[in-house]
């Protein structure tokens, strides 16, 4: 994997070379917020969208097979996009994951997950898919270094470009790529607020060639100037993301806590002309150990303030501020995604585990 940025030509957006001759954009379309759980989708409207994402330089889009209607949607775009720039149209790149239901994790065939591959392959309708995320739900449960190879054997039939994990833990990544898995990249949250995947697991994937892809960048939207200086929100909140979010800010040290941390961005953003949404961007983007940063925008309207991140540069005056509110936090804590697997914690008490069956 190659850690220096790529010119796209006359693309503003900067790209790396995430395995040899895989080339990504720093920045890439997240598709969760379209999915349920974050209000109604025009359909219409969330496809021009994409086209607007794609003509400004974002030419890759994640999803994932439980993201409801979500890979149907890249879908119709892909359709649309080469109907409108023919055998010119720039190469887009579709990242969508393999999430087998948790209850049917202890049963799972090497055919169960074909389907879920094929299943994906007719819903984008394309002939390969570009990168697969596998994720499993329950490490207790067996079976997930056999369901790695079935997936390493799709992608030697041609199903299947390349293949990556998402939300795996150190040690279970490293047994993989000891097993010869070929993973080229790891999805994880990464941000201001947690930092849990710049320690062990960011060291082992710069040993081992695997490009950290990293979501969570803008908090699910708390990093906005409408929270600077509001009160707690308190449940129900008004999506999924607002409540995943915020059980990270309670885990970085509440809400006292994330104040002080906005108020730093808000004085930086100032200095630059820019917005708390783009310094919290950069500060993930400058992070040596992540490819690319997937920024859960729903709508175009957010995407001056989002290519914005790309021309920012910090000062070592604006660095320091900023590490130093961070490592003032005394959490979250652990290894990549051990507070969301616990369920008896609260964190897993938002996940859905069966969408596929559904």
């Amino acid at each position: 994997m190659s850690a220096v940025d790529q010119s796209r030509g006359d693309n503003a957006v900067p790209s790396r070379e995430l395995a040899p001759g895989y080339v990504v954009p720093r920045l890439i379309k997240g598709g969760w917020q379209l999915a349920g759980g974050h209000g109604t989708v025009d359909r219409a409207q969330a496809i021009a969208d994409m086209v607007a994402f794609a003509e400004a330089g974002i030419t890759a889009f994640d999803c994932a097979d439980i993201y409801t209607g979500v890979e149907e949607l890249i879908g119709a775009f892909l359709r649309g996009w080469h109907e409108r720039y023919g055998a010119a149209a720039p190469a887009i790149r579709v990242h969508t994951k393999c999430v087998p239901d948790r209850d049917a994790l202890a049963t799972l065939t090497r055919a169960d997950v074909e389907r879920l591959i094929d299943r994906s392959l007719t819903r984008l309708g394309v002939d390969a898919l570009d990168l697969v995320q596998f994720h499993w739900w329950n490490f207790d449960v067996p079976g997930w270094l056999e369901t790695a190879g079935h997936l390493a054997e799709l992608q030697r039939a041609g199903k299947i470009r390349q293949l990556g994990v998402t939300n795996f833990d150190t040690p279970r990544l490293r047994v993989l790529l000891d097993a010869g898995i070929p993973i080229v990249s790891h999805q994880v949250q990464c941000s201001l607020l947690d930092r849990r995947a710049l320690g062990a697991m960011a060291t082992l994937c710069a040993e081992r060639g695997v490009g950290l892809l990293t979501y969570g960048a803008l908090a699910g939207g708390f990093f906005h100037e409408r929270w600077l200086g509001a009160p707690e929100p308190q449940a129900p909140l008004e999506n999924r993301s607002l409540m995943k979010y915020k059980l990270i800010i309670d885990e970085f040290g509440g809400w006292a806590a994330f104040q002080q941390l906005l108020h730093t961005l808000r004085g930086i953003a100032d200095a630059h002309h820019t917005t708390i949404g783009a310094v919290a961007l950069r500060a993930v983007l400058d992070e040596p150990a992540v490819t690319s940063v997937i920024v859960g925008a729903r709508h175009a309207d957010h995407l001056p303030a989002t290519l914005a991140a790309l021309s920012l540069e910090f000062t070592a005056a604006e660095r320091a501020a900023l590490h130093s509110v961070v490592a003032a936090a005394p959490g979250p804590r652990g290894d990549v995604y051990d507070l969301e697997r616990d369920m008896t914690g609260v964190h897993a008490g938002i996940m859905r585990y069966n969408l596929n069956t559904a």
